[in-house]
């Protein structure tokens, strides 16, 4: 009798193991706070079948953030997406609760991060509808590099973007975007290691008349090229309009600029060290702008990015500009090699000794 009993137990076991419902859910491992948190998932309950999804925020216990439904499709997956702007960085957890007819299934843990603090605006975020949205400031992890940006409108649309804003030494960017309408416009930013952040620009006011195709970006443009004082590097830039131009070099090494100036004469600059780059403020806007960059050490060879504000364009020069080849500098050349320098004291000592011997 007892045998039959165990029998029967052991028969209700299996049956309730066999008929036990799976579930398997996919998050990703981090997400940067802002974007959206999609969790896909798969399951062996039946199609059209409503579950419950739940985002738990865990700190010494888990706290539910916000729960979803989801229904199972016809491939027996099913997938939510939860808002993830305003969380806090921390741990969070996802999953599936436990019902009573299927099994309890491990959480997916999912990191958020909030890089939201790297963008620093300098521009107003309240501004009078003019017929341009202004924005302007910094993201010191962009030194010398760049950023994307993309621009949303009041109704939803993109009316810029996304497109990549060069930055500045000190991660510097301005931007100036055509709009005609007031309301908030939310600006995102990205760069190379993902999402950063939005901010929302607020614009009040009646109508404004804008042409198409007049975004204007007046962010810094910035140019590459290896240079060492034997092969220095020469750069063009052309102004975009009447404002000065601004030019910087990058860090690491100490350069030298030399400007050939509209009067014909070269100036030269190098006022830091190599922790600072070389920046320089250029009010004649009326021609080509030609620079030579070089390092300071005759040992260095290294790439050297220069870039430049209010200017339609920068490149490398593939030959020396006329400007240096008819300027006259206006400080001394410090450009001569030691090597150089060298055979010339010893052309030198040799005319003495040969001088001597004659006059004996």
């Amino acid at each position: 009798m007892k045998k039959i009993i165990l029998l029967g137990v052991g028969i209700i076991f299996l049956i309730t193991g066999v008929s036990a419902y799976q579930v398997h859910i996919y998050a990703p491992a981090s997400l940067t706070a802002g974007l959206p948190l999609v969790v896909n998932g798969t399951t062996t309950f039946g199609i059209g079948m409503p579950l419950d999804v739940v985002l738990y925020q865990q700190v010494t216990t888990s706290t539910e953030i916000d729960r979803r439904v989801a229904y199972v499709q016809s491939d027996n997956t099913f997938r939510v997406i939860f808002d993830t702007t305003g969380l806090t960085p921390g741990i969070y957890n996802v999953g599936v609760p436990a019902s009573g007819t299927g099994d309890s299934i491990i959480m997916r843990e999912v990191r958020i991060i909030n890089r939201s603090d790297e963008i620093l605006l300098s521009s107003q975020t309240n501004q009078v509808l003019s017929g341009s949205l202004y924005l302007s400031g910094q993201i010191a992890a962009e030194i010398n590099s760049g950023v994307q940006i993309a621009v949303i409108g009041p109704d939803n649309s993109v009316i810029f973007g996304p497109a990549y804003v060069g930055t500045a030494s000190q991660g510097m960017f301005n931007l100036t975007v055509p709009v005609s309408e007031p309301g908030d416009y939310d600006v995102s930013f990205t760069d190379a290691q993902g999402y950063i952040g939005t901010r929302t620009i607020h614009i009040t006011g009646g109508t404004a008349t804008v042409t198409p195709g007049t975004t204007a970006i007046t962010a810094t443009l910035t140019a590459h090229g290896s240079s060492s004082r034997d092969n220095p590097v020469f750069f063009a830039v052309q102004p975009s309009g009447n404002d000065p131009v601004t030019v910087s070099t990058s860090a690491s090494v100490d350069w030298v600029v030399e400007y050939a100036d509209a009067n014909g004469n070269i100036r030269t600059f190098n006022e830091q060290s190599d922790a600072v780059p070389e920046a320089i403020v250029i009010n004649d806007t009326d021609n080509t702008l030609y620079f030579k960059v070089y390092p300071t050490r005759y040992s260095v060879t290294d790439d050297v990015s220069l870039t430049a504000t209010n200017a339609d364009s920068i490149a490398v020069s593939e030959s020396i500009p006329d400007a240096f080849g008819q300027a006259q500098s206006s400080q001394p050349s410090a450009t001569q090699s030691p090597i150089a320098a060298e055979t010339g004291i010893i052309a030198l000592g040799t005319a003495v000794l040969c001088c001597h011997l004659h006059r004996r």
